[in-house]
């Protein structure tokens, strides 16, 4: 005769012990990038097991604990459908999903990719990104970046990119701030270990000034203003930051403070049979957080046009004309931002130093379209 009570008591045979843990994983469906999907369902927990050194031990050496913990900020990782703190105390019952962490390269390979550079000297480099650019290296985008076309250049110029500083991520050599993959603009590149650890000081001290140049929707109400919203990670989209747009607070997921000066340029109204009306606007960054000047205008009702993240498309003359059932006539299709300006300290010789990149063609281009079709307002 079988015993009922045993056969309850086991456990059930796909559940794994690790860490001290009762777990059983399920692989999910790939994400829309392709990448692995990991659910993981807590049978039984120990009380002090934390959640950045479980899953570190979990996925391995590959990744170290440090690396597991902005892993998860980012949002890679949830907890019952919800974002935490890599400090989370795992608990039975708890669904913990993630996205596994693909394989990095052992090195940087040079790639032939063209470097617009505004300015060198031997601790710094400033170079006008193109769009469409990643800054560095990272998951899903291991080539084709800003960190490869620098391997390439200082290679052609008799230096390895190894040499360049790290601030302890190998793929992010001389990267001191960065801009989103279609942000045109100024960025600067520390060739020294003084120059990354200076400018990161002044970065962490607000002490260097940025001025953006963005064309976005509808015309601002006010000349000069200030935005102030904490971003956080959007509760839903994984790649997407964001404030609440009723209330203007923060989603409850870990915000920080976020502050943006802006500046009404010039306002165009009645542009085309379509009457449409835009704003070129200077942004002034005080904080410097993922998104944050997209964020800011969308969450005020005047996203930039091409931004399909936040509110604003791709501009097409045909748009203009009249005919927004055809796409045609492209004028700009990417988020219409560009970083113009940047002040800084220079971190050998402490000479304030101002550098500019000029608009890229597209921006220039749809700014002449909506000039020429509309009518100026002060």
């Amino acid at each position: 005769m079988s015993n009922q009570e045993d056969i309850t008591e086991s456990p059930e045979p796909d559940i794994q012990t690790a860490d001290g843990l009762e777990v059983r994983e399920t692989a999910l469906e790939p994400d829309e990038d392709g990448f692995e999907r990991l659910r993981i369902d807590i049978w039984r927990a120990r009380p002090d097991r934390r959640l950045d050194k479980y899953l570190a031990g979990r996925v391995g050496k590959s990744v170290s604990r440090t690396a597991m913990q902005g892993y998860i900020r980012e949002g890679n990782v949830t907890v019952n459908g919800k974002i935490v703190k890599p400090s989370y105390v795992i608990r039975a019952n708890d669904v913990i999903e993630m996205l596994l962490p693909a394989a990095k390269p052992r090195e940087i390979p040079p790639e032939p990719i063209p470097l617009n550079i505004v300015y060198e000297d031997d601790d710094i480099l400033a170079v006008n990104k193109q769009a469409g650019l990643i800054v560095h290296p990272a998951r899903g985008n291991w080539t084709g970046t800003l960190v490869n076309a620098l391997a390439y250049y200082f290679k052609m110029n008799w230096r390895d990119i190894s040499e360049l500083p790290t601030s302890g991520e190998v793929f992010r050599p001389g990267i001191v701030h960065r801009l989103d993959r279609d942000t045109t603009g100024i960025m600067l590149v520390a060739k020294t270990e003084l120059a990354l650890w200076r400018l990161g000081m002044q970065f962490e001290h607000r002490g260097i000034h940025k001025t953006y140049s963005a064309i976005v929707s509808g015309l601002l109400a006010v000349d000069e203003d200030i935005i102030d919203m904490p971003i956080g990670k959007h509760p839903k989209i994984r790649e997407k930051y964001a404030v609440h747009r009723k209330t203007g607070a923060p989603y409850p997921a870990a915000t920080k403070e976020a502050i943006t000066r802006y500046k009404a340029i010039s306002r165009l109204t009645d542009v085309g049979r379509s009457k449409a009306k835009f704003t070129l606007v200077e942004l002034y960054p005080q904080t410097g957080r993922t998104h944050q000047l997209r964020v800011h205008m969308s969450a005020i009702g005047h996203p930039m046009i091409g931004d399909r993240m936040y509110g604003g498309g791709p501009l097409y003359r045909s748009q203009l004309l009249g005919n927004a059932e055809v796409a045609e006539g492209p004028l700009i299709t990417r988020q219409a931002l560009h970083a113009h300006t940047i002040e800084f300290r220079h971190p050998r010789s402490n000479e304030i130093m101002t550098l500019e990149a000029p608009w890229p063609q597209d921006f220039v281009q749809t700014l002449d379209e909506l000039n020429r079709l509309g009518t100026k307002l002060k």
